[in-house]
């Protein structure tokens, strides 16, 4: 599959990593730009405009945490970050700043490249324009009318858990974390109410899933959060 008009900013200051992250992507038939640095980083993403960037957290000049504040004031590009950082409160740091997807490294090339895919659908979507209608497995939502069936036969959800399935379905393979579940949904007096999602998490899961035990479209980011996978 060619690529051709799909620009990726690499923001990682390992030469060997950077090396080999760009030739696997050209492989792939993406355009590819480096940076080494948080600084050079920023310049590199106005200038090049790319679709996507790869950004390692443990930059010389500064954390990739603090590119992707700087970053989201003007763009909402997608971000995977892949680092060594593998706790789940730098994970949901990330996320909780604008972050799309996180890898821990080492990581292997077909999952950076599902990543990488995955968040390019997402971004396209979105640039298109988005339909009143979204369809995945058995389910049907009609955004318009706020109306959700399964397999043609209307689905009866509470408000909260429409809410809820609409958040994650407008944001398809990205990870969202509890605290921006809980900042949408409840407001920030439940910041610390995670119980909250996973309860009606939960109940979602029975009425959406064919196997709530083992979920295909709800899925659970251990510690951090959830995402929908069309």
């Amino acid at each position: 599959m060619s690529h051709i008009n799909d620009h990726i900013l690499i923001v990682e200051d390992e030469v060997e990593i950077r090396r080999f992250l760009r030739l696997t992507l050209q492989a792939e038939g993406y355009v590819v730009h480096e940076a080494e640095t948080l600084g050079r980083g920023l310049i590199e993403a106005a200038i090049r405009c790319p679709d996507l960037l790869v950004v390692d957290l443990g930059l010389p000049d500064g954390d990739g945490v603090e590119l992707i504040k700087e970053l989201r004031q003007w763009s909402a590009v997608p971000v995977i970050i892949l680092s060594a950082r593998s706790s789940e409160e730098q994970k949901i740091s990330a996320l909780d700043v604008g972050a799309d997807d996180y890898l821990v490294k080492p990581f292997s090339t077909g999952e950076l490249m599902a990543r990488v895919r995955a968040q390019l659908r997402r971004s396209q979507k979105q640039t298109v324009g988005g339909s009143s209608t979204i369809s995945f497995g058995h389910i049907t939502i009609d955004l318009a009318r706020r109306v959700v069936a399964c397999d043609e036969k209307p689905l009866h959800l509470t408000p909260i858990e429409y809410k809820l399935l609409t958040h994650l379905v407008s944001q398809p393979d990205r990870v969202i974390t509890h605290r921006q579940l809980l900042q949408s949904l409840w407001g920030p007096g439940h910041m610390e109410d995670t119980h909250y999602v996973r309860v009606h998490m939960g109940n979602l899961r029975k009425k959406i899933e064919k196997n709530p035990s083992m979920p295909e479209h709800l899925l659970t980011e251990t510690g951090v959060g959830y995402r929908f996978v069309p």
